[in-house]
């Protein structure tokens, strides 16, 4: 399974710098940030929207860790950290993985840690139903997308050209091809240049560092030649 990518909150020093060296002992957490409040973690992802697991002090200013917890996506989870134990209840009330009682040593930390590893490990066995497709405003229309109908995507600054199968004309739509990178199954689709994404089962033939998908050739930049190159030499005989 890959590491679960994490968060602390908590607006005492010693705790979070405590915390912290917990995290980075322990090989299945990747430490994404850390933060003085529940604010500043609020902040924060605006630029990191794939936290799976948040350690929160419940004890904060401005907004507590229960607050907080009730805004977050129902992907991720959370571990309170508090000295309070009055707050256990209202812990679990919001569905927490697990509560730490300060001051707390690793054996503890640890033990919640791999409660949230196993949850996770859980949630990817349960066979999930496979997205199709995706809808895009375009032209004041929403816009309905097949994974199996894209060729290939441009992306022009802030917007991006969706090239389908069996269309004259690209779809225009206002989002960054990053973003879209970030939805689209890594399985089907690759970035081969920094304003190209291809469909992997449309490539017809590469030729000269290009990509042929019908009548059009794309360049492939060098840095992102070699992840290309893993995938072709998969299918190759």
């Amino acid at each position: 399974m890959r590491k679960l990518t994490c968060l602390i909150a908590d607006d005492e020093p010693m705790a979070l710098n405590l915390i912290e060296s917990y995290v980075l002992k322990t090989p299945f957490l990747d430490l994404r940030s850390k933060c003085s409040s529940a604010i500043e973690a609020m902040q924060k992802l605006e630029d990191e929207n794939t936290i799976d697991l948040f350690f929160l002090d419940i004890q904060m200013p401005d907004l507590t860790g229960l607050e907080f917890s009730k805004l977050l996506p129902s992907k991720s989870k959370v571990i309170f950290t508090t000295a309070f134990d009055r707050y256990a209840i209202d812990g679990y009330k919001v569905n927490a993985l697990d509560y730490l009682l300060k001051p707390f040593d690793y054996t503890e930390f640890l033990s919640a840690a791999t409660k949230a590893r196993n949850y996770f490990e859980n949630l990817q066995s349960v066979p999930e139903k496979k997205q199709e497709f995706f809808f895009v405003k375009s032209e004041y229309k929403q816009i309905k997308i097949n994974f199996s109908e894209i060729l290939f995507i441009e992306g022009l600054k802030d917007y991006v050209k969706i090239f389908l199968k069996g269309q004259p004309k690209p779809i225009l739509t206002l989002m960054s091809l990053k973003k879209l990178e970030e939805e689209l199954p890594a399985e089907n689709f690759m970035r081969i240049h920094r304003s190209y994404i291809i469909a992997l089962d449309k490539i017809e033939a590469i030729e000269r560092n290009q990509i042929v998908i019908g009548s059009q050739q794309i360049a492939i930049a060098p840095n992102y030649k070699d992840a290309l190159m893993v995938y072709i030499t998969g299918k190759s005989f």
